[in-house]
């Protein structure tokens, strides 16, 4: 059992973080307080590759894998949360749903552009009364001749509306099977498309710049051949491609988490109260050195799970564990993070602030806290 990165990983880890030091902090907080989405930062990102390392290069990647992807993730993420999970839609939810179920001419089409970073993909499951319930699906796609027709509305869809946004792939109710229940498929629709628009952005109490929104399909006809992979699938599809997705979440969660801890640290040392820095008194250095164990944890799982994917091995389990370890310490951490800032920790002009923020929907994007346990137990 070998813990060290490979020089390839380092090397990745290096460049990633050099990149989100040189164009992402500098308007971090900026990107934030206007609740802009980052174009600029996402065209350095796709001109260094970083937007398909999770696909081989016959489809536009480097074929980097799993855990690059993931060290890709917690360096963005620890100056800036929504630009990680505008990548983590991008990548392991759109473009994988792609790679894994999509004909070869679809990802000709649609996964090669997304891998390269020149569009975005967005992916289309909750609903306004289907979130975890992902059985819940009310939006239906009738065949009529070779197109499908398309009517619903799906809520809380990153990456749909952007000027660079390409297409979604939704799951919508396509018949019924032979045992009465719902056959729900997965179907690719292109930005453009007569009969789906969005709403404006959501206000969120967090991730301020991800482009979140709203979607409606009214008579939307895209031809029969947008269907991904097997009709009547979309639901073990849907589960198959979060697998990937929660992997980078955890990642994700481990970037905040550790950027609450370095500022956390960083602040307990200059700040001097009763003579002396903070940082001098057990009741400090005891929440910080929470922080620390718990982040080490939160990411060797993640890098664990991102490992058995890459090795071919089971890792479902396992992503949910470091999905739902991760984001809860996230949590965590950023609660500490503020308390130990006291009045300066609720000034939003102190990054622990929008890390605060970000952090709680952490424990609820790709799969709730409560939802991860439940799969988790399945396995005991």
């Amino acid at each position: 059992m070998d813990f060290n990165l490979s020089e390839q990983h380092l090397a990745i880890r290096a460049l990633a973080r050099e990149f989100a030091q040189r164009e992402i902090v500098p308007i971090a907080q900026e990107l934030d307080e206007r609740e802009e989405f980052p174009y600029q930062v996402i065209r350095g990102m796709a001109d260094l590759g970083l937007m398909g390392l999770l696909f081989p290069e016959e489809y536009g990647g480097s074929g980097a894998g799993t855990l690059a992807h993931a060290i890709v993730e917690e360096e963005l993420a620890r100056v800036s949360c929504a630009i990680a999970l505008t990548l983590v839609v991008n990548a392991s939810l759109a473009g994988n749903c792609l790679y894994l179920f999509a004909n070869e001419e679809r990802k000709q089409q649609w996964l090669v552009p997304t891998a390269q970073g020149k569009i975005l993909g967005a992916f289309g499951l909750t609903e306004p009364g289907a979130g975890s319930d992902a059985g819940a699906t009310a939006t239906t796609a009738t065949l009529d001749s070779d197109e499908w027709v398309i009517n619903g509305t799906k809520a809380f869809i990153t990456n749909a509306g952007t000027d660079i946004s390409g297409y979604v792939v939704v799951t919508a109710i396509t018949g019924k099977r032979a045992d009465g229940r719902k056959e729900i498929s997965i179907i690719l629709v292109p930005n453009g498309t007569k009969g789906y628009t969005w709403s404006s952005c959501y206000r969120k109490l967090g991730w301020h710049g991800l482009d979140t929104r709203e979607l409606s399909f009214a008579d939307c006809r895209v031809p029969k051949e947008n269907l991904v992979g097997e009709r009547g699938a979309g639901l073990k599809q849907a589960v198959a491609t979060a697998g990937e997705a929660r992997i980078a979440f955890a990642a994700t969660s481990v970037g905040v988490a550790q950027s609450c801890f370095d500022l956390s640290l960083s602040y307990a040392q200059e700040r001097v109260q009763f003579g002396e820095p903070i940082f001098h008194f057990q009741a400090i250095q005891f929440k910080l050195v929470d922080m620390a164990v718990n982040i080490e944890l939160a990411r060797l799982m993640t890098y664990k799970a991102a490992v058995l994917k890459d090795e071919g091995k089971s890792f479902v389990k396992e992503a949910s564990m470091a999905k739902l370890f991760a984001s809860e310490i996230a949590v965590r951490a950023a609660e500490d993070g503020v308390q130990i800032h006291g009045g300066y920790g609720c000034v939003e002009d102190f990054p622990v602030a929008r890390l605060y923020r970000d952090a709680k929907i952490l424990t609820i994007g790709e799969g709730t806290s409560e939802i991860q346990r439940l799969r988790i137990a399945r396995y005991l």
